[in-house]
């Protein structure tokens, strides 16, 4: 009777990792694993990971360290390394970590199998990191990934062509591409034939999605099409370059009922000069005229961003730009991030004279106008009776349902599990910095 195998896997970052692992799960349930929660009763331990920022490269060090006294105390164990850091360190990986014993690149999830049943049988360190050509990857796009949910990721398109000057994914990601539409279309069929009642199209990039395949229709299109789908209740994308939000995607906000109140458009800097530096491909006045567009289609909608802090040669006239666009706009959320050089990119060969104090201090006062922006537009909703999409059983524990409204806010709240998959009206009756607190309004 054989044995079976056990697999942990820890993922970072962003949502095509997610996506990564998700197909990185059917391929080990293939050949005979189990998912466990513990790495220390597992047989395979993976991270899928992410190298955006040096501070996520850095804690993916730290975790594999966790491992190492681990596989001193079970030899056998296979520990491997998948995703952007895996693309960016590559043989670095297994020169730094003896005890790594396998390390797979963002074009390469599909060998993983392979490459298990390599270490297992002849206990080879493997290393594949090859990016793969473009008709390759087409093939290769992910799988429909197994398992029940309310809401899921749909890849449409890998990779980015945009080069900012300070973004390593080109590097370990790849040129972009576009998956075929109707191959999104079928998967986005068949997972509502699943039971699930929201996808979020997702991509490095997907503003740009089908300009470089010939005869293809455009993202706003594509959008249009899902719409029309049965079952499905709701669209979401991510992530939006503001270059490429061209006027037949914001009409969408209009036309699209399906399509929620809620655009995730990274604007990183408020300074000319800074955006220039940073290669963005756009000003202030034209992402502010994006911005005025959008709100005149949908008043409705409620906006979160990136930015960066302490990019190299911002002053503190930048700065202040970058505040003035902030109050102007008026951002539901910002995920903000100290600039750190990354390898490879340009941004890497500019000077950085401004010390970590100044840095950290400017951080500090972008964080507490966000702050403040973010609760006086979360408050709003406090006594309203919002639409909440039913995803599961809350972290909180104590009977309670969550679910998000179509601003993509978490809502708590008492109900039945046969609600689970159905829209369901809350009346919010508190508001914390995370997420909202609920009554459910069904008699």
């Amino acid at each position: 009777m054989t044995m079976e195998k056990r697999f942990y896997l820890e993922t970072f970052g962003c949502q095509m990792n997610v996506v990564d692992s998700e197909r990185i799960v059917a391929l080990l349930e293939g050949i005979g694993y189990r998912q466990v929660e513990a790495p220390e009763s597992a047989d395979l331990v993976l991270l899928n990971t992410c190298s955006i920022r040096d501070k996520a490269e850095r804690k993916v060090y730290g975790h594999l360290g966790r491992f190492k006294p681990i596989k001193a105390e079970n030899p056998g164990l296979i520990v491997g390394v998948g995703g952007c850091v895996a693309q960016q360190e590559g043989q670095r990986l297994l020169d730094k970590l003896p005890y790594l014993d396998l390390v797979f690149g963002t074009h390469n999830v599909h060998k993983l199998p392979d490459m298990v049943r390599d270490v297992e049988e002849n206990r080879a360190r493997c290393l594949e990191t090859e990016f793969l050509d473009r008709d390759t990857r087409l093939r290769l796009f992910p799988d429909r990934a197994p398992g029940e949910s309310v809401s899921r990721f749909v890849t449409v398109m890998q990779g980015c062509d945009n080069f900012c000057s300070y973004c390593i994914v080109p590097y370990v990601r790849g040129r972009e591409v576009s998956r075929p539409s109707a191959e999104v279309l079928d998967e986005v069929r068949y997972l509502a034939g699943q039971g699930v009642r929201e996808v979020t199209l997702i991509g490095q990039n997907v503003n740009s999605y089908g300009r470089k395949e010939e005869g293809e229709i455009s993202f706003a299109q594509l959008l249009h099409r899902v719409q029309a789908i049965e079952g499905i209740e709701r669209i979401r994308f991510t992530t939006s370059h503001p270059k490429d939000l061209s006027d037949e995607l914001i009409d969408c906000f209009g036309a699209l009922d399906k399509l929620c109140w809620h655009l995730h458009l990274p604007v990183q800097s408020g300074s000319d000069h800074i955006l220039h530096s940073m290669n963005r491909g756009y000003t202030r006045a034209q992402y502010l005229r994006i911005v005025r567009r959008l709100k005149e289609v949908c008043p409705e909608i409620r906006l979160t961003s990136d930015i960066i802090v302490g990019f190299p040669g911002e002053s503190e006239a930048d700065f202040a730009e970058t505040l003035s666009l902030m109050e102007e706009v008026r951002y539901a959320d910002v995920f903000s991030f100290l600039y750190s050089s990354r390898p490879e990119t340009a941004a890497a060969k500019l000077k950085d004279e401004l010390s970590p104090e100044i840095k950290q201090q400017r951080f500090g006062r972008l964080i507490a106008l966000q702050e403040s922006s973010s609760a006086s537009i979360w408050a709003a909703d406090q006594g309203q009776v919002l639409e909440v999409l039913v995803e599961g059983e809350s972290r909180q524990g104590g009977g309670q349902l969550f679910g998000r409204t179509t601003w993509n806010r978490i809502v708590n709240f008492h109900g039945s599990r046969d609600l689970i998959g159905q829209i369901v009206p809350v009346r919010i009756k508190r508001v914390y910095k995370n997420s909202h607190l609920g009554d459910l309004q069904i008699s």
